[in-house]
């Protein structure tokens, strides 16, 4: 029993060497495992399923193609793609997580988050993600004309660029008492999240009783895997190798 989980690759058609290396990870690793779970920001940017761009129907097209062989995919929203809804999760053969969700894997009760909720410290943020995740606001927003959502994520992408150059790193990192309140709410000893691209296994204590805290990577220069067994839990590195420049 494999269980493969991975987070912001950030797909988007200006990095075209990433999606590639998406496609073969979906036709050779994710073709041996137990489950495929993404936790967030799994697209650059999403600006509702209606969306007539070519990179989400490839990437729609080579799920299916891996769910079709009977692996079971999940997927959990992330900061970047949390409008992803029901119609592209049925293409893409998705199983849609709620972000805070418990699932055992490999016998062990995991929280699982995409992990901006984690980064308290950063208020400003915190805001607008209340802001963009009020049914009311993702209502509105998804009736507007699709270049004209396709503008506006493009003016919050340079916008959350110029947030993150002038915060202090500090800021950026989830926020200790956050994740210890988080373990203690779901009553697990394990969490898995992403977000904040410092891939890691953290061990600590909690409450007098050990605990894990894993951070899934980035996917901007190189892939980046989670393997989860009964036997271990392994981060590792998918290089883009021989792929076309």
């Amino acid at each position: 029993m494999t269980i493969l989980l991975i987070s912001d690759l950030h797909l988007d058609a200006a990095r075209p060497r990433i999606t590639a290396l998406f496609e073969r990870f979906l036709r050779e690793q994710a073709r041996q495992a137990t489950a495929l779970y993404i936790l967030g920001d799994l697209f650059e940017a999403w600006v509702g399923d209606d969306d007539d761009s070519e990179l989400p129907a490839r990437v729609a097209a080579a799920l299916a193609d891996l769910r079709a062989t009977g692996v079971p995919l999940y997927f959990m929203a992330g900061n970047r793609d949390f409008l992803l809804g029901a119609d592209y999760a049925r293409r893409a053969g998705l199983t849609r997580l709620e972000d805070g969700v418990v699932h055992t894997l490999a016998g062990t009760p995991t929280l699982l988050l995409h992990g901006d909720t984690l980064c308290t410290d950063d208020e400003a943020y915190q805001a607008f993600r209340r802001q963009v995740r009020d049914p009311v606001w993702q209502r509105d927003f998804l009736a507007r004309p699709l270049a004209a959502r396709k503008d506006f994520a493009a003016q919050a992408r340079a916008a959350s660029r110029d947030h993150q150059q002038g915060a202090r790193e500090a800021l950026m990192d989830v926020n200790a008492d956050a994740v210890a309140h988080a373990l203690r709410t779901a009553g697990v000893s394990r969490m898995i999240h992403g977000h904040t691209h410092r891939p890691a296994i953290h061990e600590l204590m909690l409450d007098g009783a050990p605990a894990q805290r894993i951070v899934l990577g980035d996917w901007y220069e190189q892939g980046s895997l989670l393997r989860v067994t009964r036997e271990a839990v392994e981060l590792s590195p998918l290089t883009t190798g021989e792929l076309p420049a």
